[in-house]
């Protein structure tokens, strides 16, 4: 059980320092504890300190290295995305602010024993599940989700088991979002192109050793509807060596449409216009003809069937439906037609969307809507306990997005300290009390300047392969590193 000290009476602030070695104010200081080190967990922790001074801020971590998606999630060609991770160690590295890794929540230490010990809790642990597609064969060999196979190429520990199969020549991304595209790219992509990345070696080579040549990504509705940006598309369109592979019949009546819509979805779609019916310029062309792999989208098409070989063990296909749209714009929906036709393909990536799990029974979570719900971040019926990023809003949008959502939260938890909502005057332990309870539980944390030293090993070994680092790929080997 954690106990909580006296009320704080206004005396000096005595300063302390904490096992990090980081000097803390005493225990007078508001105290705030973050379950998660990815942006939204960082980006909580960022506007808090620069909004209350006085507040000390603590972030859990499951793992032993910090980041969340920046690290696991942005794709190894996009290094510039990943560029926010200098924010975050300067978040990190605040005097007021301590990591924990290597610390599950729910498991190493509960919500409830968190709550005793810090005036509030933020949860901001993301999205680790994957939706389902409920369709016969999703559990067969050669479908993956995309959350997985991402997963494998950017080295978290628990997807470096899934050796997928890349034997075949087609594959089949089922979505058609940002992180659909980065699916699509990295399996097509030319080796040296990604050799200079922070791609995992064993992801490199069997991409070397790909037999892939086409990929297909695969959407319910039309062009106008497609969940990705520009960029991406561009990228995805100057992509060497692959040429496009468009349904002319998919954009009828798409140009007319077009001109009534927000300039960032007209420039998207008149790119893709551009791509699947114009008749390239020689230049244009000459790349075409030199290419020896092929990218394209699939739109009116739902999934209703992986298909299997005659023993059963693998997939050959996958049946689709193909849909007509009803309405238009981004409330148009796709109504089967009752048709249905059958893509050949070895490989099925489901892009279809994280999802968040609930943490434990004493949390409130829309199991419908896979959040914790909440009204500006402050979670419903739970005093003291607030949320941030995708567990707040659903796995929606990109790192900016997230962090406005972050600051949100922050601004609430300010908030209800400023009006007296949340009793920030009694005094509360904060790490002290759950550093003894983990220790007496025989779980060792992982600061940050143990992750520097893990960052040191990796960027080491990146230098001597020509890559900005080389992962290290086993909970096992982090530690090691990390309690040398």
């Amino acid at each position: 059980m954690v106990t909580t000290t006296s009320h704080c009476h206004k005396s000096p602030r005595n300063l302390c320092v904490s096992r990090s070695g980081k000097v803390s104010f005493s225990s007078c200081s508001p105290k705030v504890c973050i379950v998660g080190s990815g942006p939204a967990g960082f980006y909580t922790a960022q506007h808090l300190m620069k909004a209350r001074q006085d507040v000390e801020v603590d972030i859990y971590e499951r793992l032993p290295v910090p980041f969340g998606l920046v690290r696991f999630g942005v794709a190894p060609d996009h290094p510039e995305v990943k560029n926010v991770i200098n924010t975050f160690t300067q978040t990190a590295k605040h005097s007021h602010c301590n990591f924990y890794g290597n610390v599950t929540v729910g498991k190493d230490v509960s919500v409830e024993e968190l709550q005793q010990a810090y005036h509030a809790v933020v949860l901001s642990y993301g999205a680790e599940g994957n939706r389902s597609m409920r369709i016969p064969g999703e559990d067969l060999a050669g479908v993956y989700s995309a959350k997985d196979f991402v997963g494998w190429y950017n080295g978290l520990p628990n997807c470096q088991e899934l050796f997928p199969d890349l034997s075949c020549e087609t594959a089949v991304v089922l979505g058609q979002g940002n992180v659909a595209i980065d699916v699509a790219r990295i399996l097509l992509s030319p080796i040296d192109m990604l050799k200079t990345t922070d791609i995992t070696q064993p992801a490199l080579e069997a991409l070397a050793a790909s037999q892939v040549r086409r990929v297909l990504i695969v959407g319910r509705r039309g062009p106008m509807q497609v969940a990705c940006t520009i960029k991406e598309l561009r990228e995805m369109v100057n992509l060497p060596g692959t040429k496009p592979d468009m349904l002319a019949a998919d954009f009828d009546g798409v140009a007319q449409a077009v001109k009534d819509v927000p300039r960032p979805r007209r420039r998207l779609t008149e790119l893709m216009l551009k791509t699947a019916l114009e008749i390239p310029g020689e230049k244009e062309q000459a790349r075409r003809n030199k290419a020896s792999r092929i990218w394209g989208f699939r739109f009116f098409r739902s999934p209703i069937e992986v298909l299997a070989d005659p023993d059963r063990n693998r997939t050959t296909a996958i049946r689709l439906a193909i849909n007509r749209l009803e309405g238009s714009g981004e409330g148009a929906r796709a109504v089967l037609t009752g048709e249905v036709e059958d893509v050949s393909c070895g490989l099925v990536i489901s892009s279809i969307g994280y999802r968040s799990l609930p943490i434990n029974g004493s949390v409130p979570f829309d199991t419908h809507k896979a959040i914790i719900p909440n009204t500006m971040g402050r979670v419903q019926q739970a005093a003291g306990l607030y949320c941030s990023g995708w567990l707040k809003t659903g796995p929606t949008g990109v790192i900016a997005t997230t962090m406005n959502n972050s600051f949100d939260t922050a601004r609430s938890l300010v908030e209800d300290m400023d009006s007296g909502i949340l009793h920030v005057s009694s005094a509360k332990p904060g790490s002290q009390v759950i550093s003894a309870l983990l220790e007496k539980r025989g779980v060792k944390p992982v600061t940050f300047s143990d992750w520097e030293k893990i960052d040191h090993v990796e960027v080491r070994r990146g230098e001597a392969v020509g890559k900005p680092r080389e992962k290290l790929l086993s909970v096992e080997e982090m530690l090691q590193v990390a309690q040398r």
